[in-house]
Formats: C-alpha cells, structure tokens, sequence
C-alpha cells in the first residue's frame, strides 16, 4: 500500500477539503483526488463522502483512520532510522514555532550535545499548523508552539505564558501611539481578538507582519512601535534601542508542549520535556 496514498487520506480526513488536503501537500486536487480512489479501490470501500461543502469520512474511512496514522509514522520513523549513521542509536525531532526559534535552538543543541551524544538531534522551525501536521504525520516527537490543535493521538500541556509590551523607539505615552509608525504583529487568534477589543477606533496599522522579528527588525531599522514578546525586546530596552510604553496595555502569550501520546521513546521525551521546561525560562531571562 502506498504510504503518500495514506498521507493524502490523512490530510483529506483533517482539513475535510480534498482542496485543503491539496494544497497543504503541495500536489494539485486532481492528485489528491487520484490516490483517495486508488485507495478506494485497494480497499474496495468507500473512504469519503462528498459533498458541496467537503468530504467526510465513511464508516470504513473512521476504521482506517488510526491505522493509517501508524503505517505513516511507522514509515517516517524508520527512514529515520534506517538513515542513521552507526554510532548512533536513535533522533529526536524537535519542533520550534518561529517566533521561539533563536532562544530555543542554541540551548537544546548544546544541551544534547553534552548530556545525549548518542541521540541525533532534528529540529523543524515553522508556523504552528506546519508543526501540528509534522506531528500528526509522525515526524516530530515533541514540539513547541502557539496554536495547538486537540487530536486524539497527541498530548498537549502549557508551556510558557509571557508578557507581549507595547515598545516603541521614541520614549512615549500610549495616547501618542497611533497610526504612523505602528508595526501590527499578528501573534495569534486571541490576541487579535483582544487587540481590537482595546483598540477599536485604531487606524489601519503602518504595517501588519505575521512575525514578530520581520516586525522588530523593521521599527530598529526604520523606526516606530508595536507589541511584542517580553522576551525578545527587553535586551533592546536595557541597550537604550527601544523604550517600553508608558500606560500601554499588556496581552499574554500562552505557548504550548505537544508530543505524540504514544512516543517512540517515552523515557526520552519525558527527559526532553524536562530539560526544556529548565533550559528555556533561564535562556529568555538572560
């Protein structure tokens, strides 16, 4: 049976769209379309129904769900394998949301370095909905990110919950902080939400990014204001580059631990976990 039969299943099953499913593999819908029938036909059952507004699974599609997920992952996991040189005996794939990548890389390769030599070390840095899909599809073991997704076959826990600050790089008050200049950073669902609740007379932004270093980079370099991760801009402030904002409101930033319920190596997530949740808060605090 052909594994990216099984993915294009997958896909189709998650998004309930065949041109969702498409599009998030990079294939055109008439491919996907192409390997849900062989599938079909393989079978000799019927895996969707479509209709109008997408495609949902069969009585037959719900049976085949969770043994596709562990043909997929099973697959992904000896490549893996398989690839390793010898003197290794085993990968761990971390998953990092963008905006977490600089402070969480350095520190998790140099611990694993250390206290893991044995263990190869594959980190992925991408927008949440690309980490929740590696996951699902059994490519990573771990990640950290913004937007988890409830999926039957993964665990999700809080992580790290910090300030997200208004900064600018003038010394200002809140009620000078309008329109020109300022950088719309769109760190997730809620604080848009929250954001126009605060703000609901605010013109349209200087510019809207979906991330917050492209956002910082440009108020350094062109000056300016916006919100951002507590984290990332308090070295600027105490460097004199940028100012907090006096007055301003403060929005939160909840991220999260996901990992698969059944791990390939419970013992070692348990200790990535670990270290992480230790490695992490001091590397933001430095």
């Amino acid at each position: 049976m052909n594994i990216e039969h099984l993915r294009a299943f997958l896909e189709v099953a998650s998004t309930g769209s065949f041109q969702l499913a498409a599009e998030k593999m990079f294939i055109t819908q008439s491919t996907a379309s192409a390997r849900i029938k062989s599938l079909e036909d393989r079978l000799d059952r019927i895996l969707f129904i479509r209709n109008p507004n997408g495609a949902e699974l069969t009585r037959a599609g719900h049976h085949l769900y969770p043994h596709a997920q562990t043909a997929v992952s099973a697959w992904e996991r000896a490549r893996q394998d398989i690839s390793l040189p010898d003197e290794l005996t085993g990968v761990f794939s971390l998953g990092v949301q963008l905006n977490y990548w600089d402070v969480i890389t350095p520190v998790w390769l140099e611990w694993m370095q250390k206290e893991a030599p044995l263990i190869a070390p594959a980190i992925i840095s991408d927008y949440s909905e690309q980490l929740m899909r590696k996951l699902r599809n059994g490519l990573l073991d771990l990640a950290i990110l913004c937007t988890p997704q409830q999926h039957p076959n993964l665990e999700i826990e809080k992580f790290i919950e910090e300030p997200i600050i208004l900064v600018s790089t003038h010394e200002n008050e809140m009620n000078k902080i309008r329109g020109q200049g300022y950088v719309f950073v769109d760190w997730n669902g809620e604080f848009r939400a929250q954001h126009a609740l605060l703000f609901p007379q605010a013109p349209v932004p200087h510019l809207s990014v979906g991330l917050g270093l492209v956002g910082l980079n440009y108020i350094l370099k062109s000056g300016g204001s916006g919100y951002f991760l507590e984290s990332m801009v308090n070295p600027l402030i105490q460097q004199g580059k940028l100012y907090r904002v006096k007055k301003a409101p403060v929005f939160t930033h909840q991220t999260y631990m996901v990992s698969p319920i059944k791990p390939a190596s419970p013992e070692l997530l348990k200790v990535a976990k670990d270290e992480l949740k230790k490695l992490v808060p001091a590397a933001m605090n430095r």
